[in-house]
């Protein structure tokens, strides 16, 4: 339903059947298109040229598009089942558990890696900010959950290099040379079941190959913070404007958390919700409505880029 609404092109304000497509008036980045088999990041200096080395961009077939969304920015603005995913009770506590109980929100994306066209997404680490804290430690670039709607095999998925995450920043490059292409030795596949979600180290390097496979890999991706490595600190400025993140700022962002919950306790009346600390004495003040719809419009201006 909800790639049926995207716009037909990289340039178009238009579906397939003529109307305005998903995030066609958005003020916020939607939607990140590539060629067929591609790597639009790697090599490149956006993202703060995190994206050091290009992957090897495979022929697509003819019959490919001239351009493939694989990447989709503040998605539970769009899609309610992405929305109660978010809100669901262990992974919130998961989060609680690691970047304690007044834990900050990140960004929230899906991953699109459509059989024979998916982009690749060169290797990288995600942080930004922290590198050279005297806090630094393993967990200050917080973590991303990512939920396979299909999922993942080592053709689509996402590859790692364990234990990087403890290791500061890297050189990619070097690793590169070191291995004789961008196969990097001792690198690892994320492989799951339809269902399953990883929890990924943000500092931890990753990256995934172009998808010449057969099987669709669909990621619902989203990610919190340790609020101390956010509150009073300048963004990275990779998802969102470079800005000092305020109590203001952090509060605003964190309501799609207290939406995201009254979505998920609507559909699941039954289950027993997540109680956000920040949001203890003002947990009435969140219900999912279309009044908050239409508040949650664009929200990803205030990612918490770190």
């Amino acid at each position: 339903m909800m790639r049926s609404q995207f716009p037909t092109g990289p340039e178009s304000k238009l579906n397939a059947n003529g109307e305005p497509a998903l995030g066609a008036d958005s003020k916020a980045l939607t939607l990140v298109w590539s060629k067929p088999l591609g790597d639009p990041l790697g090599g490149t200096e956006l993202a703060n040229g995190r994206h050091q080395v290009k992957m090897f961009e495979p022929e697509a077939a003819d019959a490919a598009p001239p351009a493939a969304p694989f990447i989709l920015l503040g998605s539970l603005q769009f899609s309610d089942a992405c929305l109660r995913t978010y809100a669901h009770p262990q992974l919130l506590q998961v989060a609680a558990s690691i970047n304690g109980p007044d834990f900050a929100p990140f960004n929230e994306a899906l991953f699109i890696k459509e059989p024979g066209i998916g982009a690749a997404v060169s290797w990288h680490q995600d942080g930004v900010t922290h590198w050279n804290s005297p806090e630094f430690d393993e967990d200050i670039h917080g973590f991303n959950f990512m939920a396979q709607v299909y999922g993942s095999t080592a053709v689509n998925g996402v590859w790692v290099l364990p234990g990087t995450h403890k290791q500061g920043k890297l050189d990619i490059k070097s690793l590169v040379a070191e291995s004789g292409s961008e196969r990097l030795n001792g690198a690892v596949p994320i492989v799951c079941n339809p269902g399953d979600v990883v929890i990924c180290n943000r500092q931890l390097l990753h990256g995934s190959f172009p998808n010449c496979g057969f099987e669709p890999r669909i990621t619902v991706n989203f990610g919190f913070h340790k609020r101390t490595s956010v509150l009073g600190v300048m963004g990275g400025g990779i998802h969102s404007d470079a800005q000092v993140f305020d109590e203001e700022i952090v509060a605003r962002r964190s309501r799609a958390i207290g939406y995201a919950i009254d979505a998920r306790k609507q559909r699941f009346p039954n289950e027993r919700p997540y109680q956000y600390l920040p949001f203890a004495s003002a947990a009435n003040d969140y219900r999912w409505d279309e009044a908050a719809r239409a508040d949650l419009k664009d929200y990803n201006l205030d990612d918490l880029s770190i």
